[in-house]
């Protein structure tokens, strides 16, 4: 983990003191908090989260283009920061729905604050931050595609299950019989708010044309097997832990023997092959191990959930990531 004062290794034009490191997400996010104390931990005090759900009644922003006003932004402890002066940006959640302070009664008034607190931070972004991204928007957005995953790991020479995305019950059961009657199904982009597990189908004959043609599902021949892999990417760097569980979706119970999984230097660039297709900094990988050991890509979130993992099997991600964003700063500072 990189230590040292906040002042170390910053050699540009920029005030080192007004140089700083911004996380943009949500109200109470654990991940952005411990990420923030890790950073202040190792002396480094310029770590800030703006919360893009709490822009609404209040004065947080404010910014000119062709005009000579000092532009701001009101960080999630009240200071009052500027973008033109952030080298890095955690882009960790960004949720369009606002925390209202006082209740607004009309849908398209409430419909409006959404839409232009979303707009007003995006264009400040664009305008005003010169720094490195983790990972950029446009990025995020097109990584979040399951199926352009699949393509772009394909693609990267990983194994992948067989997959058909589909809603013709004549094709999902043609299907059904190619993987040896043994698949799994998961949506395509799922919803906020429910947990929807990836669960195996016993017999998709019993169900019928209209539950199919409901909306098109990603089906995959099962990978046989117990040993899963929770890959995190940071960088240049990837930590991993091996997770053993005969659940499919092992997210419904953690109560399994979880224990770090050394990343070899073969895997960890396969990984960055894959998200370098994607344009991501950053990815939290899901992988399955083969009876023969050989690792299958099954998905990368773009910003996963990885602090379970410290509580679990002392991965010491949080002081990880923490150390990769201060080396991204210290890189943009120096340019």
């Amino acid at each position: 983990m990189a230590t040292g004062s906040p002042s170390q290794g910053v050699t540009s034009g920029r005030d080192h003191q007004a140089a700083m490191i911004l996380i943009l997400t949500v109200t109470e996010d654990l991940h952005a908090l411990a990420v923030q104390q890790c950073l202040r931990s190792t002396g480094y005090s310029h770590c800030y989260i703006i919360e893009c759900d709490r822009i609404a009644q209040r004065d947080f922003l404010s910014y000119g283009i062709n005009y000579g006003l000092s532009d701001h932004v009101l960080t999630s402890d009240g200071n009052s920061v500027s973008l033109s002066n952030a080298t890095v940006i955690w882009l960790r959640r960004v949720r369009s729905n606002q925390i209202l302070q006082f209740e607004v009664e009309d849908e398209n008034t409430h419909t409006i604050i959404n839409n232009d607190c979303g707009g007003a931070l995006t264009g400040y972004l664009a305008t005003h931050f010169h720094g490195k991204w983790i990972s950029t928007p446009e990025a995020t957005y097109r990584a979040a595609d399951k199926i352009a995953q699949l393509k772009a790991a394909h693609d990267g020479g990983f194994q992948i299950p067989k997959t058909l995305i589909s809603q013709s019950r004549t094709d999902i059961l043609e299907f059904f019989e190619s993987c040896s009657r043994q698949m799994v199904v998961k949506t395509v982009v799922g919803a906020p708010g429910p947990f929807l597990q990836t669960v195996k189908v016993e017999d998709p004959s019993c169900f019928d044309d209209a539950s199919f043609a409901a909306a098109p599902s990603i089906y995959q021949e099962y990978i046989p097997g117990s040993k899963h892999l929770r890959l995190n990417c940071f960088g240049a760097k990837s930590y991993a832990a091996l997770i053993q569980s005969n659940i499919i979706d092992w997210r419904i119970n953690l109560n399994v023997p979880i224990t770090e999984f050394p990343v070899d230097a073969t895997l960890h660039s396969r990984v960055r092959g894959v998200l370098d297709r994607l344009g991501l900094e950053m990815g939290i990988v899901d992988l399955k191990l083969t009876p023969e050991g050989e690792p299958v890509w099954l998905e990368v979130n773009p910003q996963g959930q990885f602090l379970f993992l410290d509580a679990l099997a002392n991965l010491r991600l949080a002081d990880r990531f923490a150390s990769y964003l201060l080396t991204e700063h210290r890189a943009v500072d120096q340019a």
